[in-house]
């Protein structure tokens, strides 16, 4: 478990370390290549969309490669779940880490906008880890146990999440590249120093499970069911329609679709309402992903074998609705805060238990796959939960956003609801 958990923290670090880089990127390749090349004409349109608010137009700018990286994780999520089901864990995830660090290579060296999209590209295609790390805490872990183990990994993911912008910060400072003569093609650029950290991350990442982890899915329980060839995440959805198991998924993709629509317009509140700048808004975030981590690797661990994850998960989704409202009508820095705070618990709350139910819902056969479909959701989720959210802001303003995430929490919350009871053994293949 130390191994893998590893492997999930240093994955994440690698993808928010371009974070902070985002509004740099698009000014750097916007001046290299002009108005008349690709990323002139897409800066274009997003200044018609956001009405030439430069602020809107760098935050749809990084909203837009976030969701090119959740797109193809939400494709091909399942299909890494699938494959660690037939072949194993271990060449899974030695596989995707290998497809990673050429992504981040590719990084390295984009002097051109379109290397820049191609590597995302790339990296989103190979992001099988997580979903492959959780079928391994499956693996190893009892089903009275496997919340426990799903709050751990939710606690790296948080970590790794706090440390990624942070390493990019000191990668600036610590490779200084000359700021005039940059080229296009394949050529070093300005954020070649956090794309080298990025890959020194997954080479690392790469070399410590060639080492040191151990296969945990025997070949006795390597499936060879037709499901894990499957490529469409929704027909995997209805070959995997076990009691629970469909409606956990919605549960997940409506709960993360309202979370991750306010995470990405919470910058724009705390600028509108209280003047924020980006050190405040570091600020803000590293609040919550340490309040993250540490309900999701202490409480969570504590509460969910007394409980059950149903009734964590449920209260974690109520907590959630309060939470967004809060936020909502915020015009201090307590009452954001004490909003933000409601949001982080209620998501630690809900986000491994609901992994964890996908796991204890499934056959022992298929969990790469039910939990490779469930993270395939989580990232449809990532996707268009903040196109949805940014559209409402600008459309009708910020307290109308939140209001309406919380009214979109009410439904996970109803689903929750109808759970069927979690099995007592693991479900049967």
């Amino acid at each position: 478990m130390p191994v893998v958990l590893l492997t999930v923290f240093l994955d994440m670090v690698g993808f928010s370390i371009l974070f902070p880089i985002f509004p740099a990127m698009l000014d750097h390749y916007f001046e290299l290549e002009g108005p008349g090349s690709a990323i002139g004409s897409l800066r274009a349109s997003l200044g018609e969309f956001a009405g030439h608010d430069a602020n809107a137009v760098q935050t749809l700018f990084g909203g837009l490669l976030g969701s090119v990286y959740s797109l193809l994780q939400f494709l091909f999520a399942p299909v890494w779940g699938g494959l660690s089901d037939r072949i194993g864990r271990r060449p899974t995830l030695l596989l995707t880490l290998s497809g990673t660090c050429l992504g981040y290579v590719l990084w390295i060296v984009s002097g051109s906008f379109w290397l820049l999209v191609l590597s995302r590209l790339f990296c989103g295609l190979c992001s099988g880890n997580i979903s492959t790390a959780s079928a391994v805490i499956a693996d190893v872990t009892e089903g009275k146990d496997r919340a426990r183990g799903m709050g751990l990994v939710g606690m790296s993911i948080g970590l790794g999440f706090i440390l990624g912008p942070v390493l990019c910060q000191l990668a600036i400072a610590a490779v200084p590249l000359h700021t005039q003569g940059w080229s296009t093609g394949l050529a070093l650029n300005p954020f070649s120093g956090p794309a080298v950290a990025s890959t020194l991350l997954a080479l690392a990442n790469l070399l410590w499970i060639a080492a040191r982890f151990r296969e945990t899915l025997p070949p006795e329980r390597r499936g060879t069911s037709h499901h894990a060839r499957v490529l469409n995440p929704f027909a995997q959805l209805k070959r995997l329609q076990l009691p629970g198991l469909a409606r956990t998924n919605y549960v997940t993709f409506l709960f993360l679709a309202a979370f991750s629509g306010m995470e990405f317009t919470l910058t724009f509140l705390a600028a509108e309402r209280l003047g924020y700048a980006p050190r405040d808004n570091v600020w803000m975030f590293v609040f919550s992903g340490l309040l993250i981590a540490i309900v999701q690797g202490g409480f969570v661990r504590r509460l969910a074998p007394r409980l059950g994850e149903k009734k964590v998960a449920l209260q974690g989704l109520i907590v959630l609705v309060p939470g967004f409202a809060v936020v909502g009508f915020a015009h201090s820095g307590v009452m954001l805060y004490c909003g933000l705070a409601l949001m982080a618990v209620g998501s630690a709350l809900a986000m491994p238990c609901l992994s964890s139910l996908v796991s204890r819902y499934a056959p022992g056969d298929r969990q790469g796959l039910a939990l490779g479909t469930n993270r395939s959701m989580m990232a449809l989720a990532r996707a268009l939960g903040p196109i949805a959210a940014s559209l409402t802001y600008w459309r009708w303003g910020s307290t109308a956003a939140y209001l309406a995430a919380a009214a979109v929490a009410v439904l996970p919350v109803l689903l929750a609801l109808g759970l069927p009871p979690v099995p007592t053994t693991e479900a049967a293949s």
